[in-house]
């Protein structure tokens, strides 16, 4: 089983490369994610679609398009043909990374008309006959979004084979993405991720601080949000331990001494997460010469930075940050802290 996903600017030709694809590519069948986002207007209150402008800013529709993805390709198998334009990584990161967890790779390909093309392509679009005014509506979308795309194409190109389709037609496309999967000229992507839990986990999180007395961020790219170098706790394993492995494994550091315990805290379940135990210890100072050694798992992580407790705020998802607070109290009065009692322990 696998995920072709067909990448671009609005009127770049996806959808009608994506429908002549599954005639050259043995056992594919088409799935359009909009449909998806269409049916949300159905689903949620009308409170929450006025938070967004864009249903790709729903967390439910990035859910839901791993979980239709994966249920389709269960239910017939084969190769899943997805056109589908994703222009923020973090969302990329977070669909690429859901459908990995299930074991499902994807061929990520983009294709990229030349810019007058896609003007012209755009302005000729039509997309209701008896509804003038709300074709000109996604023209007008579609020419919002070109400055967007062309931000997005630096990480776009690190990760997707480019497909020029200025002067061909949605065959000649699709032979092209056909001839780029077959080829292996675009393979897999990169990035993954460890399969959703199923109950409650232990994980096991580790906090490094340079001389200045910031702390170190890394940046995922299997979920948002910055988060702390870490992980989930093996069988078996002591949580100390998981945290010194998960430091090696994310960061290339192995950390001298077992970490010191600060805080520990219940994570309460709520869908489609399961919850679990969640402890953080302080792994000491990172000296500027180690931090240069620092070495990121690109499939993983994207980035790390030392930050102040005040950057931390606009980084962290709040129970994270919130976890990081309770950990720098701890580590000035050297204490260990139960978050869910909200108090020290011993």
């Amino acid at each position: 089983m696998t995920v072709v996903w067909i990448n671009g600017a609005f009127s770049a030709g996806k959808t009608s490369a994506a429908r002549e694809l599954i005639d050259l590519i043995p056992n594919s069948t088409f799935y359009d994610p909009e449909l998806t986002g269409g049916g949300l207007r159905y689903l949620l209150p009308q409170k929450k679609l006025a938070e967004v402008t864009d249903f790709q800013d729903l967390p439910i529709w990035r859910r839901l398009v791993v979980d239709t993805a994966a249920a389709l390709l269960a239910e017939v198998g084969g190769v899943l043909v997805v056109p589908m334009t994703l222009l923020r990584q973090e969302y990329r990161d977070e669909i690429f990374g859901g459908l990995a967890s299930r074991r499902i790779p994807v061929r990520h390909v983009l294709l990229s008309p030349e810019e007058t093309i896609l003007r012209q392509r755009i302005a000729d679009r039509v997309e209701a006959d008896e509804d003038p005014e709300r074709s000109e509506q996604v023209r007008q979308w579609a020419y919002e979004h070109i400055g967007p795309y062309r931000s997005a194409l630096d990480w776009i190109t690190g990760d997707a084979h480019t497909i020029d389709n200025s002067a061909l037609t949605p065959r000649e496309t699709a032979v092209r993405i056909a001839e780029a999967v077959h080829s292996g000229a675009a393979p897999a992507c990169g990035i993954v991720q460890t399969p959703d839990p199923t109950a409650e986990t232990v994980a096991a999180g580790v906090l490094l601080f340079d001389e200045e007395g910031r702390v170190l961020l890394v940046d995922p790219t299997y979920k948002p949000g910055w988060e702390f170098p870490g992980g989930v706790v093996e069988s078996g394993e002591a949580p100390a331990q998981a945290g010194i492995r998960e430091v090696a494994e994310e960061i290339g550091i192995r950390l001298e001494q077992v970490p010191r315990l600060l805080v520990i805290d219940w994570e309460a379940p709520e869908p489609p997460g399961f919850g679990g135990l969640r402890l953080i210890f302080d792994g000491g100072l990172l000296p500027g010469r180690d931090a240069e050694r620092l070495v990121l798992p690109g499939s993983e992580l994207r980035g790390w930075r030392f930050v102040t407790e005040a950057e931390a705020a606009t980084m962290l998802p709040p129970t994270r940050y919130e976890r990081l607070r309770w950990a720098l109290r701890a580590r000035e009065k050297s204490a260990v802290f139960n978050l869910e009692a909200g108090v020290p322990v011993g």
